[in-house]
């Protein structure tokens, strides 16, 4: 039964997360400008988000499982690196601007083949977080989703100056969101036959969430310069943690 409620809370998070992909249809009527604006704080938001989810909850909770901390630390550090690699080897690439006019409509197929890539990889972490508690996997999720808007916006921008129609670009996109419901199939599947295989697995997330955050999330918003945004970006980037200290606040402190 236990299983059973792990994998349903699992499943329907994973779900939402892939409708997320939908909110492209704000581009439909909202002006470029105010995109451009609304982006800067959902980054924000997203950054502070992912660096508390791997502060406040992953790694408390790796701490606490943990019957070999080296091991674990040592998993954080491989899923950096395995997060970098496959950045840089497959082109999987998080846009979080408009301005990716660049990807030209080769690179729109192949944004899209690896951002199914990166849905999967965002159920597999979604479905560990749960394997290890429920309150954890919803932080997790809350996390996912904030990284993911951004993130969508970005690539439907892609596809639409790629070629596609709006109709069929959030069509592609929502397809490609649904790889995530496999990634979370995959974890669930292993755990009835490998004991233990989130012990592997919650390092590696928090790796992955240190990179994004790290390496994606702020370097975009140290484009912004002005003082009155730079703090508008601190408020939203306190926000974004305030809101996962609320999921779960137990973990932290």
């Amino acid at each position: 039964m236990e299983n059973f409620t792990v994998a349903l809370w699992a499943l329907v998070s994973v779900l939402i997360v892939s409708l997320v992909s939908l909110v492209g249809i704000a581009l439909l009527s909202l002006q470029e400008k105010i995109i451009k604006k609304l982006l800067l704080y959902l980054v924000s938001f997203a950054t502070g988000a992912l660096f508390t989810n791997v502060f406040g909850h992953l790694l408390p909770e790796i701490v606490e499982e943990s019957h070999d901390l080296s091991r674990s630390f040592l998993l954080i550090f491989i899923g950096i690196l395995f997060s970098f690699v496959i950045e840089k080897f497959i082109h999987w690439r998080h846009c979080h601007t408009l301005a990716c006019h660049h990807q030209v409509h080769p690179v729109g197929k192949m944004m899209l083949i690896g951002d199914g890539a990166h849905n999967m990889m965002d159920g597999i972490l979604i479905a560990t977080a749960y394997l290890a508690s429920i309150p954890l996997g919803i932080a997790t999720t809350v996390a996912v989703i904030f990284h993911e808007i951004p993130q969508e916006i970005g690539d439907f921008s892609v596809l639409l100056h790629s070629g596609y129609s709006r109709r069929k670009a959030l069509a592609l996109n929502f397809v490609s969101a649904l790889t995530g419901v496999l990634g979370t199939m995959v974890v669930l599947l292993l755990h009835e036959s490998v004991h233990g295989i989130e012990q592997v697995l919650l390092p590696l997330t928090a790796g992955n969430f240190l990179y994004i955050a790290g390496s994606d999330l702020i370097p975009e918003l140290h484009k912004e310069t002005r003082l009155g945004r730079a703090l508008l970006q601190l408020l939203c980037i306190i926000a974004g943690a305030g809101l996962l200290y609320a999921l779960a606040p137990a973990h932290i402190f």
